[in-house]
C-alpha cells in the first residue's frame, strides 16, 4: 500500500524512540491510553510507522516552553515517520492535519518542526499543481533569458485608483514584467478594487495593444471565498493575467479553489511566514511549506531574498529557491518569488548561490525610489541581472551602467 512520508526535526527530554513512538500514534490510530477496538490487525493496516531516527545534539534547556524537566537533557533528532494512503486518501487539508495536527501541542516534545514530506506518484492523477508556474509565468509577459522584473505598489495603500493606475503606465514604460498590489491593499474607502481593476487594465491593455507585450498585474482578491471568486471574475472580464491571494490568511481550501479555475495564475504571497517558520525547532520549513501551496496549485511562491530587510538567512532563502525548482509530482514548478528590500546590488549573489534565472525579481524602493526616477530603476534591475549572468561584480556592473551606478550610490551599505 502506498504511503506518505515525512520528516521532523524534533527535541526531546524523554528517550527518542520513546517520543517518536508517541508522535506516530497520536497522528494515527492511538491516543493517551489503549482503547477498544485498536487491534494488532487495526494498527498494522491504518498506525503511522516510524521509519527511521537520527539522533543529532545534546542541550540543556528546551527550545520551546512546556514540559521542562529538572536535571533532564534535550536530544535533537531527525525523525522519519509513515503513514498510509488509506488513512485519508487524496484530501489535502486532513492529509495536513496529519502532518501537522495535534502533534505540536505532544508534551514529549520541547521542540518540533515539520522539514519536508513526499506522497506517491498516484497524487498527479488527483491534483494538477500550478498551471502555470515558471514556464506559463514567463511567456505570459515574454521574458525568456532572464528573471522578470517587478515591483510592488508603494505606498502601499492610500493612493485613489488614477494614481495607482498613472504609476503603473510608467512602470511599464520603462520596461517592468510585473506589478502587483501590496498585501495590505484589498478595497480601500479611496481605491475600491472594481474601480482600480477597471483603470489599470486600461492602461495595461492599450500598452499591449500598442506594443504587443502585456504587463502582469497581480490583483489582491483575498477576501471571502464568494467575494474572491467574483473579484477573479472581474480580473478576467477585463483580461488580467494573474490574481494575488496571500495564501497563509485566505487558507487551503479557499486557494485550491481559486487556482483550480485555471484561468489566471495564481500569485502566493506568504506573509505571515515568520510566524510559521522563524523559530528553528517550530512550525514548517520552506520544503514542506511549498510542497503544500503546490499541490493546491499556486503558480508564484515568495521565498523572500539574498541580504533581505527581514530575519531570515541568505541559507534558507537559497534552499527555498532550490525546493521550487524542484520536480514534485503535479504540475509546473513555482516561480520563485524574490523580495523584500532588494535592488540590483543582490543580483550577482543571487545568480551566484542559485545558477537560475528562473525568478521572478521583485523590489519596491528599490525601483520607486531610485534617484533617477523608476524608469531608471527598472533599467537598473535589467542592467544589474544582465551583469550578474555575465559575471561581473557589483563594482564591475557599476562602471558599465549610469543607471545601475546611481542605485548603488543610493542603495549600498
Amino acid at each position: 500500500m502506498e504511503r506518505i512520508f515525512a520528516e521532523y526535526y524534533i527535541e526531546t527530554p524523554y528517550e527518542v524512540e520513546q517520543a517518536a513512538a508517541v508522535l506516530a500514534g497520536e497522528q494515527s490510530s492511538g491516543t493517551f491510553v489503549s482503547v477498544p477496538g485498536e487491534t494488532a490487525e487495526l494498527k498494522e493496516r491504518f498506525a503511522a510507522r516510524v521509519e527511521n531516527i537520527e539522533k543529532l545534539d545534546i542541550v540543556d534547556e528546551p527550545s520551546i516552553p512546556g514540559n521542562s524537566i529538572p536535571g533532564k537533557k534535550y536530544q535533537r533528532a531527525r525523525v522519519q515517520v509513515s503513514w498510509s494512503i488509506e488513512n485519508f486518501g487524496y484530501n489535502l487539508p486532513v492529509l495536513i492535519s496529519t502532518l501537522q495536527g495535534n502533534l505540536y501541542e505532544i508534551s514529549q516534545f520541547t521542540g518540533l518542526k515539520l522539514m519536508d514530506f513526499d506522497v506517491p506518484d498516484s497524487f498527479k492523477n488527483h491534483y494538477r499543481g500550478p498551471q502555470f508556474g515558471i514556464k506559463g509565468s514567463k511567456a505570459s509577459c515574454g521574458v525568456t533569458d532572464r528573471p522578470m522584473i517587478g515591483t510592488i505598489i508603494k505606498p502601499s495603500v492610500g493612493m485613489s485608483p488614477e494614481e495607482t493606475a498613472a504609476l503603473v503606465k510608467t512602470l511599464i514604460d520603462a520596461g517592468i514584467d510585473f506589478i502587483k498590489d501590496d498585501e495590505l491593499m484589498g478595497s480601500t474607502a479611496n481605491s475600491l478594487f472594481d474601480n482600480r481593476v477597471n483603470v489599470i487594465m486600461k492602461v495595461i491593455n492599450e500598452h499591449a495593444q500598442k506594443t504587443g507585450k502585456k504587463v502582469m498585474y497581480a490583483f489582491n482578491i483575498s477576501d471571502e471565498i464568494d467575494q474572491m471568486q467574483r473579484k477573479y471574475d472581474l480580473i478576467k472580464k477585463h483580461e488580467g493575467t494573474c490574481a494575488m491571494i496571500s495564501i497563509n490568511s485566505v487558507g487551503l481550501s479557499a486557494t485550491k479553489k481559486i487556482c483550480d479555475q485555471g484561468d489566471l495564475v495564481i500569485h502566493g504571497h506568504r506573509n505571515g511566514w515568520g510566524m510559521l517558520n522563524r523559530h528553528p525547532l517550530l512550525g514548517i520549513e520552506f520544503p514542506a511549506y511549498q510542497k503544500i501551496w503546490r499541490l493546491a496549485g499556486v503558480d508564484q511562491m515568495h521565498v523572500n531574498g539574498i541580504q533581505n530587510k527581514f530575519w531570515e538567512s541568505d541559507d534558507s532563502v537559497v534552499k527555498s529557491i532550490q525546493s521550487c525548482l524542484k520536480p514534485f509530482v503535479c504540475g509546473n514548478n513555482p516561480l520563485p518569488v524574490v523580495s523584500s528590500g532588494q535592488w540590483g546590488g543582490q543580483a550577482p549573489e543571487t545568480y551566484r548561490r542559485t545558477q537560475t534565472t528562473d525568478l521572478l525579481y521583485m523590489a519596491g524602493g528599490g525601483i520607486l525610489a531610485h534617484p533617477m526616477g523608476a524608469t531608471s530603476g527598472v533599467n537598473a534591475l535589467q542592467q544589474a541581472w544582465k551583469a550578474a549572468v555575465d559575471g561581473l561584480s557589483v563594482e564591475e556592473a557599476a562602471l558599465q551602467y549610469p543607471e545601475f551606478a546611481a542605485s548603488v550610490k543610493k542603495f549600498a551599505k
